[in-house]
């Protein structure tokens, strides 16, 4: 997903907001990695017996708020995040500088990549505040990309000191893997043992749930938004039919069917089918993923009435033809900010900002969950919470903590000096601050920053906020959107549990799956293939996953329908 910075325009990262690959986070990269060498070692045991009921006892983190700043709109327990209208004075979070030596790491960016840390004085200032050298592997959102990168760096057995696990990348044998490889960071951050890292422990408790695997902590969350995926629409497009908006799935269709002019070269919605249909199912009220009964036993997603009926719906919309007819485009996204393409799915309601990056005057409009019939209640997706964690390799405990405190550093909160150094460099070298007390990249910084920034923000991150410098109406309209979001919004109820069987076969049974979905909307397979393609599912792991995320449900966890 690459972003376009406007020279001398501020394209802010906030935290990891501004990393996140389509491919990887808003489908599945299905690859199937080998987690190489791990049969000969040990630890592979504990994912295979009782990961789950392990992992659903341990003692998370201590949660201490950070409350240094006071933002301008409040957030809420609910998941309403906080915003901000302009920059806050920066107070200080850490007091000495973490590093002693060399570390070294390997991430992911979004964004172009930057130039190395040798021809890279934003990368050097950024060392020099850390007390020593930072040395990353960048792999880039093309291709195959990080899981192979991951696959051969993990097969190499020449670690670095930090490798970032997505959440669902197709990474399989996670727990095995970590087993074999990794620290286990229980000791140093379960309960009150995270004080010592104070950013650590202002990461809110969902956020951590995410890093436990086998029963432990293998390294800090990186928080997203809690918000899940949402159609965002041009506005002026849209105000063409009457607003970005419908009481029924029939006159969603409608008005795309009117907004999609080919011979103008303008359609009405991107063509990434999964991500159309995870819309489409919760106008049908679907549930997020799988539903609690009331017998406290589990229905995935796939085998709802309201999955066929989502996937029906969207086929006919294919077969109405409002979909942008290359399902390869690169450029979707400026093609929504341009107004040839009305409407694109985007990771979360603050993706706003990408857009208004590359159109300043445009206007966007966040879409709403509506009922399909205009009968039955929408759902609206709340999302996984963190885009994965970052252990360390196996180390002594001198070198775990000096890791420790850079990750401490690089996850200082919003509002902080370190957040600052982190995402925006030097002020007067890598940015400026404008006439209305908010950041605006420099020429050096606009090359040097945003392709290590998005790869620093996807390995360690803090809590997120909302903040669009320099377009405060934005920053109350995404805050207003929300609240409306949280009034359908639902949870996946199995966020946070671990799955042996996920870890092992998810990636690929959902891809399988996923593939004949993607055949049955494009007309080339029948929905009666549906049936057996979810039984195949159901067969080759999803029924065991159900298992083992019932032995580890959260008592707490309301029944969808009751």
């Amino acid at each position: 997903m690459k972003q376009v910075t406007r020279k001398g325009y501020a394209m802010t990262s906030t935290t990891s907001q501004a990393g996140f690959s389509r491919r990887g986070f808003l489908g599945l990269a299905g690859l199937a990695v080998t987690a190489a060498g791990l049969s000969a070692c040990g630890g592979g045991g504990a994912a295979s017996n009782g990961g789950a009921a392990a992992s659903a006892s341990v003692k998370l983190p201590t949660y201490k708020e950070f409350t240094g700043v006071t933002p301008d709109i409040a957030g809420n327990a609910k998941g309403l995040q906080a915003g901000y209208f302009k920059l806050p004075t920066a107070v200080q979070s850490v007091k000495t500088p973490p590093l002693k030596g060399k570390v070294t790491g390997l991430t992911e960016t979004f964004e172009t990549m930057s130039p190395g840390l040798k021809d890279n004085p934003f990368w050097q200032r950024l060392n020099s505040k850390l007390g020593g050298d930072l040395e990353l592997q960048i792999a880039e959102d093309i291709g195959d990309g990080y899981p192979a990168k991951f696959a051969t760096v993990l097969a190499s057995n020449d670690l670095p000191d930090m490798m970032w696990v997505p959440p669902n990348q197709g990474i399989p044998n996670v727990g095995p893997m970590l087993e074999a490889k990794f620290q286990d960071l229980t000791p140093y951050l379960s309960g009150d043992a995270v004080l010592e890292y104070p950013n650590l422990a202002a990461l809110k408790p969902d956020s951590w749930k995410t890093a436990v695997v086998n029963g432990k902590i293998w390294g800090a969350p990186i928080p997203s938004t809690p918000f899940g995926q949402v159609y965002l629409g041009n506005h002026e497009m849209w105000a063409q039919v009457g607003g970005f908006g419908a009481a029924s799935a029939e006159e969603f269709l409608e008005k795309a069917k009117e907004l999609t002019r080919p011979g103008d070269q303008k359609y009405a919605l991107e063509p990434a089918y999964i991500n159309a249909l995870h819309m489409v199912t919760e106008w049908f009220g679907a549930p997020n993923s799988w539903a609690v009964n009331k017998d406290r036993t589990l229905t995935h997603l796939y085998e709802t009435d309201e999955y066929m009926a989502g996937v029906e719906f969207t086929a006919k919309m294919f077969a109405a033809g409002v979909f942008y007819p290359d399902s390869k485009a690169t450029d979707i996204r400026s093609r929504v900010a341009n107004g040839s393409v009305a409407a694109q799915v985007v990771v979360g309601p603050h993706d706003i900002r990408s857009y208004r990056a590359l159109n300043k005057d445009a206007r966007f409009d966040i879409l709403i969950p509506f009922s399909a019939d205009g009968k039955v209640k929408p759902v609206y997706d709340m999302g996984y919470g963190t885009v994965g964690f970052t252990p360390f390799k196996k180390a002594e405990e001198g070198k775990i903590r000096e890791l420790l405190a850079l990750i401490n550093y690089l996850s200082a909160p919003f509002g902080t000096v370190e957040y600052m150094q982190k995402n925006f460099g030097e002020l007067g070298q890598d940015y400026t601050i404008d006439a209305a007390g908010n950041p605006a990249r420099t020429e050096t910084g606009t090359t040097n920053a945003p392709g290590l920034v998005s790869a620093l923000n996807i390995m360690s991150s803090p809590e997120n906020v909302i903040f669009n410098p320099g377009f405060d109406d934005d920053t109350r309209y995404v805050s207003q959107q929300e609240e409306k979001l949280l009034e359908f919004a639902w949870r996946n109820p199995t966020n946070g549990s671990y799955s042996d069987t996920n870890a092992k076969v998810g990636a690929k049974i959902t891809k399988q799956l996923r593939d004949k979905v993607v055949d049955i909307i494009t007309g080339r397979a029948k929905i009666d293939e549906l049936k057996d393609a979810v039984k195949r599912w159901k067969s080759e792991g999803g029924d065991k996953m159900r298992d083992e995320y019932q032995a580890a449900l959260d008592p707490n966890a309301p029944v969808f329908r009751s």
